[in-house]
C-alpha cells in the first residue's frame, strides 16, 4: 500500500471498515484488553493525567459536554451507569 492510500484510509478514522467487521465491536474482551494495554504502555511518570489532576478534570468535563443530553447513554439508563461504575472499579483495583 502506498503512503497516499494509507493516509487517506487513516483519515477516515475507522469508517473504511463496516461496523460488523470491526474487531472491537465483535469482541468486547479484545477491546478491554487493548484498553488496558494502551494505558500500561506509557510509564506512569509520563501520563499527563497522572501528573496534572486539573487537566484530567477539564478533559472529563469537556468529554461529558460534547454529547447532547438526550444521546448520553448514562443519563438515559442509570442502571448502565451503575454497571459501568462497578466494572470500572474492579478493573482499576485488580478485581478487589
Amino acid at each position: 500500500m502506498n503512503a497516499e492510500r494509507q493516509r487517506r484510509i487513516a483519515s477516515m478514522g475507522g469508517k473504511a471498515v463496516p461496523n460488523e467487521k470491526r474487531s472491537f465491536s465483535q469482541n468486547r474482551r479484545l477491546a478491554a484488553e487493548a484498553g488496558r494495554k494502551g494505558g500500561q504502555s506509557v510509564p506512569g511518570a509520563k501520563r499527563s493525567f497522572s501528573q496534572d489532576r486539573n487537566l484530567a478534570a477539564v478533559a472529563g468535563r469537556k468529554g461529558g459536554q460534547s454529547v447532547p443530553d438526550e444521546k448520553r447513554s448514562f443519563s438515559q439508563h442509570p442502571e448502565l451507569a451503575a454497571e459501568a461504575g462497578r466494572k470500572g472499579g474492579q478493573a482499576s483495583h485488580g478485581g478487589r
